[in-house]
């Protein structure tokens, strides 16, 4: 290891223990390296490269997938969602739980957040499900584990930082991830099926009835999906459709979900007050966090520091495979502390020359990071998505954790077998864009 290498990690890590914000521990990070190692007007050089991270026009997908997320928070969505598919999960073993994991599904089509697709589809599913008399572990456990699509399933924050940070097309990574993505939900139900057939009593047997529930019904039953089949058709449909690039199909979403929300008499003043700051508030944040690890990248490329760990890696003559077990471990660790933007942006500048020099597709590899964040989001104690289950139930976060570490085990599993068969991620993106 370089003196570079080694003033790097103890420069972030101090900064992060005196408690300084992520964005600008990164930035600060950069600038001492520079400082120290370079003789370099830093002065000209800072202001040049903030303006081309944020000016990059991928960006501008990123607050527009933000706004449409806080106003699709504020609409009846929920509500409509669960409507419509309790009539079909009913023909299921596991009845209703189904729609935790189908709900999480398609909402996280349209909102591109995990936490978001945790708390929308939470709000009313799981209230309903204990209500009824569903086990408490495997409703909580359930949405946990499915409320972290909202982050592999296209449109994905994560994947458009990622895109930024790495130069990677995010149309192809919001391609790629769709396959990963419905495999993952089916996985997730294939477990509920097994455990509740395994347990019955998580499964009330008045619930038997649901799967007599007339075919009429069932499909009258649509219409409350349609809402979020007209958002997934703006954002989904206007980009594979080739009509609009990322950017312009996350204007397309936020115009989609004002009409849904306008249609559910959710626009009043205050609401739209509240969309607004927490718009504001949520992008200032990322823009900060993506500021700083853009510099940090950049000083850290310009010190040569990746390509130090990269043949430090290399001497350690890890096999591709084992390389991934020793970051999904990594990334495990780093989940328990850390929050999935600043997992990202804090080690992609030193582990993307490795992956990319051991062969990995670099699109592959977005995928990768997305589900390393996914678990990082239900990891205690900062998972984000146990937080957030955490106030909608008012459980503890050890038992939350505890009774989503099945999903958790599915995930480390899934990460394996697509490392095994790379061609599950890359397929779609190399038939539709060669």
């Amino acid at each position: 290891m370089t003196i570079e290498v080694v003033a790097l990690f103890a420069i972030l890590f101090a900064l992060l223990a005196c408690g300084v914000w992520i964005g600008l521990t990164l930035a600060l990070t950069a600038t001492l390296l520079l400082a120290m190692f370079r003789s370099i007007p830093l002065d000209k050089l800072l202001p040049q490269y903030a303006w081309n991270i944020l000016t990059t026009q991928e960006l501008l997908a990123l607050p527009l997938f933000i706004l449409m997320g806080e106003l699709l928070f504020r609409t009846r969505l929920s509500r409509s969602l669960f409507q419509g598919l309790a009539p079909w999960a009913g023909l299921l073993p596991g009845r209703l739980l189904h729609v935790n994991v189908i709900g999480c599904t398609i909402f996280a089509a349209i909102s591109g957040s995990s936490a978001a697709t945790t708390q929308v589809i939470g709000r009313m599913s799981l209230n309903e499900l204990l209500r009824r008399g569903y086990s408490r572990d495997i409703a909580i456990g359930s949405l946990a584990g499915a409320g972290t699509l909202g982050f592999l399933i296209p449109p994905s924050n994560i994947m458009i930082i990622y895109g930024v940070l790495g130069d990677v097309s995010i149309l192809k990574l919001f391609t790629a991830g769709v396959l990963p993505g419905l495999l993952l939900a089916a996985t997730f139900m294939a477990w509920v099926m097994l455990h509740t057939s395994l347990n019955g009593t998580m499964v009330p047997e008045t619930e038997a009835k649901l799967s007599q529930v007339p075919w009429s019904e069932r499909f009258a039953a649509l219409k409350d999906l349609a809402p979020a089949l007209f958002l997934i058709a703006c954002v989904l449909g206007s980009m594979y459709g080739g009509l609009a690039t990322p950017s312009e199909a996350a204007a397309v979403g936020v115009l989609g979900a004002a009409l849904v929300a306008w249609a559910q008499g959710a626009m009043s003043q205050q609401v739209m007050r509240d969309v607004l700051i927490g718009s504001v508030v949520t992008c200032s944040m990322i823009a900060l966090i993506v500021l700083g690890a853009s510099i940090l990248g950049n000083a850290a490329a310009f010190l040569g520091i990746p390509q130090a760990v990269a043949a430090f890696v290399k001497g350690l003559g890890l096999s591709p495979f084992m390389l991934i077990v020793a970051l999904v471990v990594f990334y495990l660790v780093l989940g328990c502390f850390l929050d999935g933007f600043s997992m990202i942006v804090m080690t992609l500048p030193i582990v993307l020359p490795i992956v990319k020099a051991a062969g990995f597709d670099e699109v592959w590899f977005g995928v990768f990071l997305v589900l390393a964040v996914e678990m990082a989001q239900i990891t205690p104690p900062v998972g984000f998505n146990l937080f957030v289950i955490q106030g909608l139930t008012e459980d503890g976060l050890g038992y939350i954790a505890r009774v989503t570490m099945p999903y958790l085990v599915i995930m480390i599993g899934f990460v394996l077998l697509l490392t095994l068969w790379p061609g599950i991620v890359t397929i779609l993106p190399r038939v539709l864009y060669g």
